[in-house]
């Protein structure tokens, strides 16, 4: 059900969107509505949608033809949204911002999927409308609070589906039921539509068999709303990841002492083997002090944020309280005990745990944490519900309060056959990186998708990109070549090592007169068949090039410069009127060379 797999079948006349949405639609059927649907579009409309679009272009269309799902707290046209709450249904005229635009590019909705009542849970038990359970065994709970939209993909009954994540939502199910789940950066994906839990942290979240379908899902859904209030326009290097192109990189991993399974005797283990697998893809383990960011964690529902649950269904739960689950009533109900001082404490404390979490932040590119210490059986989830809904936040109830983007992936099966995830956390608009690294890390620790026993190595890998998202790729020749007396400038500025290189065969070189400290010039001659030039190319945060370029002295220039496989990239030249005095040095091949050729 993987999206390269079904284009590849409708290309091939294998198959074809009708015939995609009636088998869907007879396994519903068979298996019951309950309890990963709460509502599903009916049959023949859908048909008619898969009709309708077999009329149209298919290249066009990104997701032509896939079959999807949204939790029900996101708005459908003419559907009523529940919010898992029989009394506080609704019916919409029009659908959420982020359902239009996948429809837009082609995606078929098949219905609205089950979840923990007003997204406050991390264990799909709090509904009326049945228990989901781990696709992997029925006497576990399925992780909520987008527990049906995660078991829908899992199930094979669509391709994607849409959560929501305010606490660790789009992830924690994502774990239990071996999928990816992309929490991206607040304000990323609109919520124009969906019901809020926290209205400032909330999050739409993407459930996929890979990281290959969530990047294509995510380019669809993504973009600027100016109905959404908190909508976000990310600037100029936003989430600037020049780690991704590296050949090393670091990533964050919490002291023995901080990192807690809550007695469960299979999880460390795992952990450990993908700690062992990411240092194997080039990543260089750093540990570091995890209490600041669980102190942030602590605040979500220990702190006045639960007022926010409060304040988005106050009129409802002051009228309807009985009608409504009572532990999320219990929780949301909390609310009353908070004041705006309480409110603006827990503010204060907030921004100071941010600034101790952002220095942490220097010693490392990405952190990997377990995305769930373990998991409970549906049995114990109703022993004490509260209790062990929290041990589920413990690694993702932060992201969100320190503005931080995430991705669940799978890291093997347990020996008691349920599976394992780890979560790769980094910077707001850092997904698109994070992703990538994810579908590395995935391909090292899985085999099979979702709860199927398809392969994930036939399904496609997401490439590199080029330049690293966010950067620009800058080419340096001379005094800011690692380890001499201008690399700082780059590094100073975030800049990482992508490769050495040479320059095609058209430059000549000089070592330029009367200048401090020395450096070199290229000057691009398209006649000359020279040795080629040694280069250091560096993945420089785009939002740093201006303070660099500013720097630059005469005669020097940036400009663009072409390397010997034929790519081009920005990088250092000199005019020709600045070589007058120098001395050329093309025949050495480098500046390094010419150093060490003053030592002779």
């Amino acid at each position: 059900m993987d999206i390269a797999a079904l284009h590849a079948a409708y290309a091939a006349g294998d198959q074809n969107p009708t015939c995609v949405i009636e088998a869907i639609y007879d396994r519903i059927e068979k298996e019951g509505l309950r309890p990963v649907w709460i509502s599903i579009v009916p049959r023949e409309q859908a048909v008619a949608r898969a009709k309708e679009l077999e009329a149209q272009n298919r290249t066009t269309l990104p997701l032509f033809g896939i079959p999807f799902a949204v939790k029900d707290n996101i708005d459908v046209a003419e559907m009523q949204t529940t919010a898992a709450c029989p009394a506080y249904a609704y019916t919409p005229a029009e659908s959420a911002t982020v359902v239009a635009r996948l429809e837009a590019a082609g995606a078929i909705l098949i219905g609205k999927t089950n979840m923990d009542q007003f997204a406050t849970g991390l264990v799909g038990t709090r509904t009326p409308y049945g228990i989901c359970s781990s696709v992997f065994n029925a006497k576990y709970i399925s992780g909520g609070s987008s527990a049906g939209s995660a078991v829908a993909v899992a199930s094979s009954l669509v391709t994607f589906s849409l959560g929501t994540d305010t606490a660790g939502s789009g992830r924690v199910p994502a774990m239990f039921n071996n999928l990816i789940g992309l929490k991206p950066t607040r304000g990323a994906i609109s919520t124009h539509g969906v019901v809020p839990a926290c209205k400032t942290l909330d999050c739409v979240s993407i459930f996929a068999e890979t990281a290959h379908d969530a990047s294509l899902v995510l380019a669809a859904a993504s973009g600027f709303d100016a109905n959404d209030a908190y909508s976000r326009q990310p600037e100029v290097g936003a989430g600037a990841s020049p780690w991704a192109g590296a050949p090393t990189f670091r990533f964050g991993v919490p002291s023995d002492a901080l990192l807690n399974f809550f007695g469960d005797a299979q999880n460390p283990a795992l952990y450990q083997a993908t700690v062992e697998q990411l240092t194997a893809l080039g990543g260089v383990a750093v540990e570091f002090d995890l209490q600041p960011f669980l102190d942030a964690a602590h605040l979500l529902y220990k702190g006045p944020w639960v007022a926010e649950r409060y304040a988005a269904i106050a009129k409802f739960i002051g009228e309807h309280k009985a009608e409504m689950d009572p532990t999320v009533a219990t929780i949301i109900s909390g609310a009353a005990n908070y004041s705006a001082v309480d409110y603006f404490d827990a503010a204060y404390k907030l921004e100071t745990l941010r600034r101790r979490t952002a220095a942490a932040w220097q010693n490392f590119d990405v952190m990997l944490l377990p995305t769930a210490p373990r998991t409970f059986t549906i049995e114990e989830v109703a022993e004490k519900p509260i209790e062990r809904n929290s041990i589920l936040g413990t690694y993702t109830n932060f992201v969100n309060l320190l503005d931080l983007a995430a991705v669940a992936l799978p890291a093997g099966m347990r020996p008691d056959g349920l599976p394992f995830g780890v979560t790769l956390i980094g910077q707001a608009f850092s997904e698109t990186a994070l992703l990538k690294l994810s579908d590395k890390l995935h391909r090292k620790l899985a085999t099979t998708l979702g709860g199927s026993d398809r392969k994930l190595e036939e399904a496609p890998a997401l490439t590199p990109s080029t330049p690293p998202h966010g950067c620009l790729l800058m080419a340096v020749v001379g005094a800011h070549l690692s380890g001499q007396p201008l690399n700082w400038q780059l590094t100073q500025r975030g800049g990482k090592l992508i490769k050495t290189s040479k320059t095609s065969p058209h430059y000549r070189f000089y070592a330029l007169a009367k200048t401090t400290p020395p450096k070199p010039g290229l000057v691009r001659e398209p006649s000359f068949n020279g040795p080629g030039i040694e280069v250091e190319v560096w993945a420089l945060p785009a939002n740093t090039v201006g303070t660099f370029v500013e720097g630059v002295p005469q005669p020097l220039s940036i400009g663009t410069l072409e390397l010997e496989d034929g790519s081009l990239v920005t990088g250092f030249l000199v005019e020709p009127v600045g070589t007058e005095g120098g001395l050329e040095i093309t025949q050495l091949g480098g500046w390094r060379n010419y150093l060490a050729s003053l030592n002779k």
